[in-house]
């Protein structure tokens, strides 16, 4: 289920307060203001701000998320721009854990995806679960500008989430199964018939390369903070 370009935003490090003003809950005067500590703005300093493909997902909110991804040219294939790609797409991936992680996600926009499920995450679903969404283990696919098309059209809502929507889920429809294809990262063709949550992941993903979140497409009223009941305690 898986995030980017830091347009370096440059500025003090920490904006002066207004005397008088008044900060509370929902108060807009404060949207867009980035504060940093100290240490954060002076690594940016000497480093420079980060360039993609980024060590961590995007957050909702970067405008690479809400753009369509570009095709990858055929000049680019093999090269070692993709390589470096998709070789950060599977160790964030995996670092996650993630079941699914797109290039601008990473803040390539670019229409490139990753997708895993090892038998040791699936096993932490629980098992009537597995059986009614259909959760099995796949290896690493990697897809450069994939294409899909619906296999069996039935909508089957489930529960997702978005390493770019951190602390959230929400229950979406999807397509029970799909095809995807497109070609790896050495131009080779690839495909794959995915049904149940497999089918899920690559929609989640695909959705990922035309701007579109899961929130876009969610159940309103199931949307939630994963920790919200910690957040009570």
């Amino acid at each position: 289920m898986a995030a980017a370009l830091a347009a370096g935003r440059r500025g003090a490090v920490r904006a002066l307060p207004v005397p008088g003003a008044v900060r509370g809950c929902g108060d807009a005067a404060d949207w867009g203001r980035r504060e940093r500590s100290y240490w954060r703005a002076l690594r940016r300093r000497v480093l420079g701000p980060p360039a993609p493909p980024f060590a961590a997902p995007c957050q909702v909110g970067a405008p690479v998320l809400r753009g369509a991804a570009a095709a990858v040219g055929p000049e680019q294939m093999g090269g070692p721009e993709l390589r470096e790609l998709t070789a950060a797409l599977a160790a964030v991936l995996r670092r996650g854990p993630c079941l699914g992680l797109s290039a601008p996600q990473l803040g390539v926009p670019l229409r490139v995806f990753a997708a895993e499920l090892p038998p040791a995450l699936c096993q932490r679903y629980p098992a009537a679960m597995r059986r009614a969404h259909r959760i099995e283990p796949f290896p690493l696919r990697l897809f450069v500008n994939p294409v899909l098309s619906v296999l069996d059209a039935r909508l089957v809502t489930g529960p997702e989430g978005c390493a770019s929507v951190r602390g959230f889920s929400a229950y979406v429809p999807r397509h029970w199964a799909v095809r995807v294809s497109g070609v790896d990262e050495h131009g080779e063709p690839v495909s794959w018939e995915a049904t149940g949550w497999a089918a899920r992941v690559v929609q989640h993903e695909m959705d990922h390369l035309d701007g579109i979140l899961y929130i876009d497409r969610m159940d309103t009223r199931t949307f939630t903070n994963v920790s919200w009941m910690e957040l009570m305690d």
